[in-house]
């Protein structure tokens, strides 16, 4: 039976989550099933996932979050992180984490690999 992934993608900066969808998907493949569900940033992943922990054997969380002029960031980098982990922990079920946190667009850009790195990490895990 195949192993189901959830990726939940928060599409606030449209094209960064492209771009991290596409890098998630080259890891993936036909031994899963997948489903992509889009929350509109990247404060919604963990409840989202957290609605669909029971349904799924991994999860993929991936969005990004660029610093801007307030404290804002290091708030919802944060929690969405810590609350990522603990979901985790709790439900002894891989969750990669592909939440990108950028000083700037440039950086974001230069990132977009990284939800290849979120997939493989959940991969490795089920594969255990």
């Amino acid at each position: 039976m195949k192993k189901k992934i959830l990726i939940v993608v928060a599409d606030y900066y449209k094209d960064i989550s492209l771009s991290l969808v596409k890098s998630a998907m080259t890891e993936i493949n036909n031994f899963y099933n997948i489903k992509i569900l889009t929350v509109p940033g990247v404060f919604e992943i963990p409840v989202t996932i957290s609605k669909n922990i029971r349904k799924y054997d991994g999860f993929i969380a991936l969005g990004c979050v660029i610093k801007g002029q307030t404290p804002h960031f290091d708030f919802i980098s944060k929690a969405v992180t810590d609350h990522i982990m603990k979901l985790s922990i709790d439900s002894k079920k891989p969750i990669g984490n592909g939440v990108i946190t950028c000083l700037n667009m440039k950086q974001a850009k230069i990132r977009k690999h990284k939800g290849k790195e979120a997939s493989k990490a959940v991969i490795s895990i089920l594969s255990q």
